[in-house]
Formats: structure tokens, sequence, C-alpha cells
């Protein structure tokens, strides 16, 4: 990627599968132009990574020039780390029968 100040990148171009894109962003928020879905909009076959970073709010700054040029695009989370399990207080009440 070229850059065009020292935190904006200039995308490449280049369509890659979601298989790859995954492998290559782990636990990141990806964001995608012009992304190839099924017919249904439910799965992601491909697209043109134009920014990913850890930090969602970094990515909506910074990624908002980038999103010019494309007709659509598409924010998600490639979460690969399980999340840490949180206890849970949980509270029964119940009514005596009579």
């Amino acid at each position: 990627m070229k850059s065009i100040e020292d935190s904006v990148t200039v995308p490449d171009t280049v369509q890659r599968s979601i298989d790859d894109i995954k492998k290559s962003y782990p636990d990141e928020w990806i964001l995608l132009g012009n992304p190839v879905k099924d017919e249904y909009g439910m799965d992601i076959y491909s697209g043109v990574v134009l920014y990913h970073s850890r930090d969602k709010r970094e990515l909506a700054y910074l990624g908002k020039p980038l999103v010019k040029n494309y007709d659509r695009v598409l924010l998600f989370f490639n979460r690969v780390t399980p999340r840490p399990k949180r206890a849970a207080i949980v509270s029964i009440y119940s009514t005596p029968i009579k």
C-alpha cells in the first residue's frame, strides 16, 4: 500500500477472496470496497481491502476518504480468538404454589 499521509493509506485495487482477507487480518475491523456477495447478501465472497485496524473508531475516521471511489462498502469484524467468558449473575424469583 502507498502512503498518502502518515496514517491514511491508498488501498490496493485487487479483489481478494474472503478466506485470504480473514487469514491476513485476524481480530481486526476490515473495511471492504465493492464486496461480492451471494444473491441473498448474506455471504461475502471477495472484496477490496480499503483499511483494517483493531480500533473501530480509527477505521471510521481514517477510512472515510477511501470509500469515495466505491459504489458499496462493507465493514465487519474478523473474530478469530474466542471472547473471554464473563461471570453472569442470575437470580430466579419464584412464587410458592398454594
